[in-house]
């Protein structure tokens, strides 16, 4: 396969590293990395720059900036703006890693592209198929479940099979050090910012999200006033500023009336979930079908039945009660290793539901 052309995405860290030295043992490597306006670019280029010289590989720069900020960093705002809490890793993944991103590389000539994800894809019934990775806490199957097959089609995962303390090793028997106790940061593109300071500079202060309004009970009393919606999120407890001997938490948003909802800690469990924007990776299910289902990125995942399913929305109920189920947040539902499906957390099925 040495003639064979690989693209890595290249980060500067561990496991795009060892991602990029495992793949020149049977292909014919190249690297490049996205330019997304990130703070620290120019430094993260000079380290990826110094890592592919060693490994001996051509770096080669792409520039999304624009498409960047248009598809993540809008809809990220937007998504807060309306009570929701996203995740823009996934969206990120979707739209711009292995999206424009890996088009753009595709395009150049290489057959696949491959990434340091710790996941596993894998052809089932002739499709290509998204399974969990061997490590089970390094798996990052959750993050890549709203890829299409088509997508999943060019992709490789090197690190699928591994376990991260077999990445460091790696990386060390050929002479590359320093990478322990590195670990990149969950959203790129905040650096050194909190979510709250990054929300404030591109939001209508005067209005909507931004604006201060009421604290109210799940019982509609109105106990306090907020800073802003976008501010909190469910199940947060700090913050809100309502000494009580019992502590509160934020249980809902109302941005239509602007105001936070709270309640203690029973009034955070549930087992009903609505999820929109369904991106199945198998033909859609029937009712009735069980899964496991994670609600968050550290979730374990639950045991759950899928009772509803139309067009681009379904509904599950879990076997038991789950903690502060997210709107804005994805559920990813499993059958064993392999990721079925998945959707955006919402509220029962009503067109305001709709992003």
């Amino acid at each position: 396969m040495a003639h064979t052309s690989v693209a890595v995405a290249m980060s500067g860290g561990v496991d795009s590293t060892a991602c990029a030295l495992l793949l020149q043992e049977h292909y014919q490597v190249c690297a490049y990395l996205m330019d997304i306006g990130q703070p620290g670019f120019a430094e993260q280029h000079q380290r990826v720059q110094q890592l592919t010289e060693k490994i001996g590989i051509e770096l080669q720069v792409i520039d999304l900036k624009e498409q960047f900020n248009k598809r993540v960093l809008d809809s990220f705002v937007h998504s807060y703006g309306s009570g929701r809490t996203p995740n823009p890793c996934m969206l990120c993944n979707r739209e711009i890693k292995l999206g424009l991103f890996m088009d753009q590389v595709l395009a150049k000539g290489a057959r696949y592209f491959a990434t340091g994800h710790y996941a596993r894809c894998e052809t089932i019934d002739g499709e290509p198929a998204l399974l969990k990775g061997f490590d089970p806490d390094k798996d990052q199957s959750y993050f890549l479940a709203r890829l299409s097959t088509r997508q999943l089609s060019s992709v490789l995962f090197p690190l699928g099979r591994m376990l991260k303390q077999n990445t460091y090793r790696l990386v060390e028997e050929h002479g590359f050090t320093g990478f322990r106790g590195l670990e990149s940061q969950d959203i790129c593109f905040l650096h050194d910012t909190s979510v709250s300071d990054f929300l404030a500079g591109r939001l209508d202060i005067e209005a909507g999200p931004s604006a201060e309004g009421p604290i109210v009970s799940v019982d509609g009393e109105e106990l306090g006033q907020h800073r802003g919606l976008y501010r909190y999120t469910i199940g947060q407890r700090r913050g809100l500023g309502l000494p009580d001997q019992a502590p509160w938490y934020v249980t809902g948003l109302d941005p239509a009336h602007n105001r936070l909802i709270v309640g203690r800690d029973h009034d955070l469990y549930s087992r009903n979930l609505c999820a929109f924007s369904a991106n199945w990776l198998v033909p859609p299910p029937p009712q009735g079908t069980r899964v496991q289902a994670r609600i968050r990125s550290t979730h374990r995942g639950s045991k759950a039945r899928l009772v509803r399913q139309e067009c681009d929305r379904f509904e599950l109920e879990f076997d038991s009660d789950q903690r502060a189920i997210t709107p804005g947040q994805y559920v990813v539902l499993y059958q064993n290793d392999r990721v079925i499906g998945s959707g955006e957390i919402g509220t029962p099925f009503r067109e305001s539901d709709s992003p």
